[in-house]
């Protein structure tokens, strides 16, 4: 008779659930579990992107949850991690694999706390910005001392996420949630559609996608970068060209890296060869923004440019920190581009900045245009960009 295997998730990874585990007592309670992942029944290439994702484990703290032995459920972290890949050309592949997890606790004893750290963006307007943070959908108990944000609901491809608005910057935030739903709503990287785990993966230049279920960035055949919005129960599509210089599109890359990728941000690099030098397209995206940030850099200086790829009627407040269109598109939204620097306005829609090494923009929409909610307007994407500082996530007891 068949086995009727269940899973154990390891944070992004499903691995084919074993019988057994081992597991010490005492203070550090510690659990090992060792399994094998092969190809067939996966692809080749699945199955070396899942090998690869679990040797990018070590050292991290993950939600780890399983089918058939739930009372394990809860927060780990993985002390060690050892994949041994094997490859008879043309037949099998297989991955015997094995995790050594320190329990931190379950979600009833645990809590998430999200320390945010760093100053607003320098920028050329004197502004402080707005302190936010989106914990994962399905957290509980947001706790942020004796003082209280605001909150609102943003709605995208995973369901209702809720942004926390005018975080205390005196207290680090600490949340519950169960480890099935902490990695609702998260941030990930796709390269030739299979999500990676870490930082350490060859990278598709022609077939990737960075998302986090409100913003989706992916390449796009006729310009440079493809940033769709989910509104209104789907994805809503603005092409954007980026310049290497004053008149160079740049239509490919030669090179892409993630430079950073947790559930709560993700940041990757592209690389384009110039004649000579290159060019640095670094884009980050975090749990529940709407909008990409990006940061252009290349060794000499020229103009930079982002701008839409086909124009739209647009404006620009008269302190100039970003651009955004003067009417609604056919799907009730309205773009925006802006930056902390002293860019210029592009006609077409976007931003300019002449000889320069490096630019610093975001990328996104207005939900609702002219009807935007208190949260979504684009004075507050402003202010969300010009405040957004790092997440460290730390698994505290309670």
């Amino acid at each position: 008779m068949a086995s009727d295997w269940g899973t154990i998730t390891v944070g992004r990874i499903a691995l084919r659930e074993v019988f057994s585990v081992s597991e010490t007592g005492g203070d550090g309670r510690k659990l090992s579990v060792a399994g094998q992942e092969a190809s067939p029944d996966l692809t080749r290439v699945e199955l070396v992107a899942r090998h690869d994702n679990l040797l990018a484990l070590e050292g991290t703290v993950v939600p780890v949850t399983f089918t058939d032995k739930p009372e394990r459920n809860g927060y780990y972290t993985v002390e060690s991690v050892t994949a041994d890949l094997t490859e008879w050309r043309g037949d099998v592949v297989k991955s015997d694999w094995a995790l050594s997890l320190n329990r931190l606790g379950a979600q009833s004893e645990t809590d998430l706390q999200s320390r945010l750290t760093g100053a607003t963006r320098v920028n050329q307007y004197s502004l402080m910005g707005e302190r936010w943070h989106a914990p994962p959908i399905g957290h509980y108990g947001y706790y942020t001392g004796s003082s209280n944000p605001s909150s609102m609901t943003r709605t995208g491809e995973d369901g209702a996420i809720t942004v926390y608005r005018g975080v205390p910057a005196t207290f680090s935030p600490r949340w519950g949630c169960d480890p099935t739903d902490y990695m609702q709503g998260r941030v990930r990287f796709l390269s030739a559609g299979i999500e990676l785990t870490g930082c350490d993966h060859e990278c598709s230049t022609t077939d990737w996608q960075l998302s986090n279920g409100l913003v989706n960035v992916v390449p796009s055949a006729s310009a440079s970068l493809d940033v769709q919005a989910y509104t209104g129960g789907g994805w809503r599509s603005k092409l954007w060209q980026v310049f290497s210089g004053a008149s160079t599109t740049v239509t490919s890359w030669d090179a892409v890296n993630v430079l950073h990728n947790e559930p709560e941000a993700v940041s990757v690099r592209f690389t384009k060869s110039l004649s000579p030098g290159r060019l640095y397209l670094d884009l980050t995206l975090r749990r529940g923004s709407r909008f990409v940030e990006g940061y252009l850099r290349r060794g000499t200086a020229d103009t930079l440019q982002v701008r839409l790829a086909t124009m739209e009627n647009n404006t620009a407040p008269a302190s100039g920190e970003y651009v955004t269109a003067s009417a609604n598109d056919a799907a009730g939204n309205r773009f925006i581009v802006g930056s902390a620097s002293n860019f210029t306005p592009h006609a077409s829609g976007g931003l300019s900045l002449a000889a320069t090494t490096g630019l610093d923009f975001f990328l996104g929409v207005v939900a609702g245009g002219g009807t935007a909610a208190a949260g979504d307007g684009a004075t507050v994407l402003r202010d969300q960009y010009l405040a957004t500082v790092p997440e460290r996530i730390y698994a505290v007891r309670r």
